[in-house]
């Protein structure tokens, strides 16, 4: 894997006239949104639930390829030398060096199933990498049986230069049940400040096994919040149930996920054509999916009722039509792009980008865009304050670059 580093000069905003308009405190502002909306007839709950005007001051940014010519990635995670650690769908992890060279194979993986939306997926270090070394990772796990479903493993990463192996690989998390699909696995891992887990997963996407995201006696299409040895937390909402991992549910396909300061998680799933959502889940809270959602079937039929809002389902904070298929989330507390500072920094599959969505409490106030020309499968704010996205490339000869977006004041 050659080093291939390469200063790109980006970017300038989005600024059109907004398809329709939300302005308010923003004042005659538009949105960086322009495109027609897939559901015309859906109406926002209240004011920037979509459709948010654009910052005042937009940051001005530059690109950098810091490492090209890689398999192709799912997640990454700096190390805390400033190297990083990534995964690779097809099954394998790799330690990419500062200069953007990558190691060989990690070896200790245990087998995944590729196929499809599956594979090896997010990677998160414990909270006390630098005394343990433990790492976390999730995956589509083929299971005894058949079917297939995501599973969360620990294991200690002894790094040998560039390279490694795993050692004491154990798995603390199953979803179950098991399906035999190949799409809609998730998924994200986060932690919060106590050093407990949330674990993101999908619905397994396909009619009519995704209503089980509204069946507590399922793990499909929920999040979950385990403790790191794979034990649950007392003070879960459904502690003494068969599911008793369930943090929230109603939830489709969540690959974008972070942990505020104060503890609260922070996610964006992937909708149907013009649902995608921003949500906050609270323990025991219900989101909706499939009863309620913004946006129609891929083939423009309405979902079930074809309705939004229904009492005892919470509605997002925010959401998009036309989608950004969402994948990977990070929030921005750094200063090296002050613009930023409070945001949250998401990966857009389908707008090719990064989608800052600026926040006043627990509503966007603001939405930015920096095109990339990419897919863009994960985002991580690197230790020198700069932002850094994993590109992806499908089909044949797929593989993915990292990105370095640095302020370009």
């Amino acid at each position: 894997m050659r080093q291939f580093v390469l200063p790109l000069l980006v970017t300038t905003m989005l600024a059109a006239a907004p398809a329709f308009a939300q302005t308010s405190q923003a004042g005659s502002r538009p949105s960086v949104v322009t495109a027609p909306p897939n559901a015309p007839g859906q109406q926002p709950a209240f004011e920037n639930q979509t459709r948010a005007p654009q910052p005042a001051r937009p940051a001005k940014v530059t690109t950098q390829t810091v490492a090209d010519d890689l398999p192709r990635l799912w997640a990454m995670e700096f190390l805390p030398d400033g190297r990083m650690l990534v995964t690779a769908k097809a099954g394998d992890m790799h330690i990419v060096a500062r200069d953007g060279a990558a190691g060989e194979a990690i070896a200790g993986v245990p087998k995944v199933d590729a196929d499809g939306q599956g594979g090896l997926l997010d990677v998160a270090l414990a909270p006390d990498f630098a005394q343990s070394g433990t790492i976390f990772f999730s995956y589509a796990e083929p299971r005894d049986g058949g079917g297939n479903g995501t599973s969360v493993a620990r294991a200690r990463l002894k790094m040998e230069g560039n390279s490694g192996t795993l050692q004491d690989v154990r798995v603390i998390f199953r979803q179950t049940p098991a399906y035999d699909g190949d799409k809609h696995f998730g998924s994200r891992l986060a932690f919060d400040p106590q050093g407990r887990l949330f674990v993101t997963v999908g619905e397994r996407s396909d009619t009519p096994i995704r209503d089980q995201a509204q069946d507590l006696s399922s793990g499909l299409g929920k999040v979950f919040r385990i403790n790191p040895d794979g034990s649950i937390p007392e003070d879960n909402p459904f502690a003494g149930s068969s599911q008793p991992a369930i943090w929230s549910y109603g939830h489709r396909n969540v690959q974008s996920a972070v942990v505020d300061a104060d503890g609260r998680l922070w996610l964006v799933e992937h909708g149907p054509k013009g649902g995608d959502e921003l949500n906050r889940p609270e323990a025991g809270k219900n989101y909706g999916w499939p009863v309620i959602t913004y946006g129609l079937t891929y083939g423009g039929r309405p979902v079930g009722q074809g309705i939004t809002a229904k009492e005892g389902m919470e509605q997002p904070i925010y959401y998009w039509d036309p989608v950004i298929a969402p994948s990977g989330m990070a929030l921005y507390t750094a200063d090296a792009i002050p613009e930023w500072k409070g945001a949250l920094l998401i990966g857009g599959l389908v707008s090719q980008g990064l989608v800052i969505l600026h926040l006043d409490g627990d509503r966007v106030a603001a939405e930015e865009r920096v095109p990339l020309d990419a897919r863009i499968r994960d985002v991580k704010v690197g230790p020198d304050g700069a932002v850094y996205a994993v590109t992806e490339t499908r089909g044949w000869g797929s593989g993915s670059t990292i990105l370095r977006i640095a302020s370009g004041s």
